[in-house]
């Protein structure tokens, strides 16, 4: 081994040096919006959680009923207030069912009865759908699949909702 040490050039110095610096500045500058995008993604979810929809069990007739409520919902850091809606029923078995008012054909908003010559149904006035109560698509009309199901919970006699699925994963 030599006991000779290495002599750094003046043109290795300034690499070195301007490589370091520029090194920190490039961090410093990406940290920001790395943290921006990663802080959300470890923050809790909200999503599931059952909200509770100020309609007792016990006032839930066996004719679709429209019900609104309220949400706080928080997008990375902003937060709001979403309106929601369900047609609510109960069914032959007494079971409570709770579908999303929201056509599966183009988003458009269903009634229950909105039209004379289909009563008893689920009209959607965009295109002309129709769903029969339990919720599945009439043949022969523009949506092809049944509406959506909420996922729910009865806890001391009040109806909780969740978030819409399709009809057989809720």
């Amino acid at each position: 081994m030599s006991d000779e040490k290495q002599q750094v050039s003046r043109r290795q110095f300034l690499n070195y040096t301007l490589t370091g610096v520029g090194g920190f500045m490039a961090a410093g500058i990406l940290i920001s919006p790395i943290r921006m995008a990663v802080d959300p993604i470890l923050k809790e979810s909200s999503a599931g959680d059952l909200a509770n929809v100020g309609l007792s069990v016990d006032d839930i007739t066996s004719d679709p009923q429209r019900i609104d409520w309220s949400i706080d919902q928080v997008d990375g850091w902003y937060e709001s207030e979403v309106n929601r809606s369900a047609w609510v029923y109960k069914n032959e078995n007494d079971e409570v069912v709770a579908f999303s008012p929201v056509c599966k054909h183009l988003g458009c908003v269903v009634s229950w009865e909105g039209s004379e010559e289909h009563p008893d149904e689920y009209f959607c006035p965009c295109h002309n759908g129709r769903y029969y109560k339990d919720g599945t698509n009439v043949p022969g009309t523009p949506p092809l699949a049944p509406l959506d199901v909420y996922e729910q919970e009865v806890r001391d006699g009040m109806l909780f909702l969740g978030d819409a699925k399709p009809q057989g994963e809720a």
